[in-house]
């Protein structure tokens, strides 16, 4: 599954969602905003005012929602 993490430097729930993927064994593509600002562009034109922004081929979650990130792991 190609999971990528959009998040910001400074973001407490960025580095959450972070976590909870690694410490579940989720593999997963960082972006960084603050590394690679063309991004934020691209999640502006999806819509999305706010990170982390979690995406896969099956789902977006918006923030760091645990309950919605446990199911990546399936």
């Amino acid at each position: 599954m190609n999971i990528k993490l959009f998040s910001k430097n400074n973001c407490v729930q960025c580095k959450m969602a972070k976590r909870f993927l690694t410490d579940n064994q989720i593999s997963f593509e960082e972006i960084n905003l603050d590394q690679e600002p063309t991004a934020i562009d691209w999640l502006k034109e999806q819509g999305f005012q706010s990170v982390p922004v979690i995406t896969s081929e099956a789902r977006t979650i918006v923030g760091f929602r645990p309950d919605q990130l446990r199911q990546l792991a399936v």
